[in-house]
């Protein structure tokens, strides 16, 4: 080998070098704006999934699933008919508590259920019901 194709072979081992430090750098900043973006929008329940799943990057593979399957469904807004309606049903839920604790929650899931069904949300399943409110309402998915 001469002095020549060791230089190259160097230059090239450098670059090699200075590419993948790139690639690496890129990627742990897309990453770390990913982790940011999922925390600011979930709050508590990005921790809370992050417990359940044991690792962060986990966590935000279950959360970004979800933000898929939500973003599949027909969500629509309620109109301010049933707005009205429901929070009526709402505030007889909240009244109903004081003498009937556990008819008011029950009769609160139920309507919280309607709410849901009318918007276009599923609610077959319960611990799925949470996961989809979870991402446009996370701090409601916290306390339901």
């Amino acid at each position: 080998m001469n002095s020549t194709t060791i230089a190259v072979a160097v230059a090239v081992l450098f670059a090699i070098g200075v590419i993948i430090t790139l690639i690496t750098v890129i990627w742990l900043s897309i990453s770390s704006r990913r982790t940011k973006e999922l925390k600011s929008r979930f709050g508590p329940e990005y921790r809370r999934v992050a417990r359940t799943e044991g690792s962060m990057s986990q966590a935000e593979q279950v959360l970004l699933q979800r933000e898929k399957r939500v973003q599949k469904l027909d969500i629509k807004p309620l109109s301010e008919g049933q707005k009205n309606e429901f929070a009526d049903a709402w505030e007889h839920a909240q009244a109903e508590f004081v003498d009937n604790p556990t008819a008011a929650v029950t009769h609160a899931d139920v309507l919280v259920q309607e709410v849901m069904n009318v918007r276009g949300y599923p609610v077959s399943d319960f611990d799925q019901r949470v996961a989809d409110v979870s991402v446009d309402h996370p701090a409601v998915a916290q306390n339901y």
